[in-house]
């Protein structure tokens, strides 16, 4: 028997009926970094039924400013793992699938062939985003993407909006060329803020995982784009 006491509060508010919606969906949530851990938390508690997790990643000392699963405890641990474990003791009846792989092109097709209800996009690399996106698009699959949260201060910024219609965020930019130059040039969900990026803050890295640079980061603001992510995602869901 299904245990929905711990979810009164939620049902108090949105009713019987969305409850039920969100306990029948299936949500993925890519990456799992400073924005894709806080979603992915967030959708959990809000009784969503079934979730697929996915990152490659192990825990740095340097995630520790700004993701869910990074610790002094749990330094160079899978982030999957350990996201897994926290989601499953939110939920216990919750139909987890974890996935320890980064995104990798060849991979996408098979990852998005389960029945998914929405596809949550938190990665920070261009390569995998874009791969991710424009498999998402061509199934018709919805989709709510993050653009960029390093460099930026204020949290009270942030918008929804669609790919097309976003200003001011350069990785968004990078984003919407790319698409563009495959033929999309609207239809995508997203995630960004137009504050202007503290340019001192970036670095450069060594290239890995399709990943060329970095901007500082604040601890709140990439949770504040997780939130902003499954919010998108439950008030999505609970209208049909």
């Amino acid at each position: 028997m299904t245990d929905t006491a711990w979810l009164s509060r939620t049902e108090l508010l949105i009713g019987k009926d969305r409850l039920k919606r969100l306990m029948n969906a299936h949500i993925m949530v890519v990456g799992l970094g400073g924005v894709g851990s806080f979603a992915a938390e967030f959708i959990a508690r809000s009784g969503i039924g079934e979730m697929t997790i996915v990152d490659g990643d192990k825990v740095d000392p340097s995630n520790r400013n700004r993701q869910l699963p990074a610790l002094f405890t749990t330094h160079g641990q899978s982030k999957a793992d350990i996201m897994g474990d926290r989601l499953m003791q939110i939920n216990p009846e919750l139909q987890l699938h974890v996935v320890k792989d980064f995104i990798m092109p060849e991979k996408v097709d098979e990852l998005l062939n389960a029945r998914l209800d929405y596809v949550v996009d938190a990665i920070d690399s261009i390569t995998p985003k874009l791969t991710l996106i424009k498999a998402a698009y061509a199934k018709g699959l919805r989709l709510v993407s993050s653009m960029g949260a390093g460099g930026k201060m204020d949290p009270t910024q942030l918008e929804v909006s669609d790919i097309s219609k976003t200003y001011n965020c350069p990785f968004a930019q990078q984003i919407r060329k790319q698409l563009k130059g495959d033929g999309i040039r609207k239809g995508v969900k997203v995630v960004f803020s137009p504050e202007e990026n503290d340019k001192e803050s970036l670095m450069l890295t060594d290239g890995s995982n399709f990943k060329k640079s970095a901007y500082g980061t604040m601890s709140y603001l990439p949770a504040t784009f997780g939130a902003t992510l499954a919010s998108v995602v439950i008030r999505d869901i609970m209208e049909g």
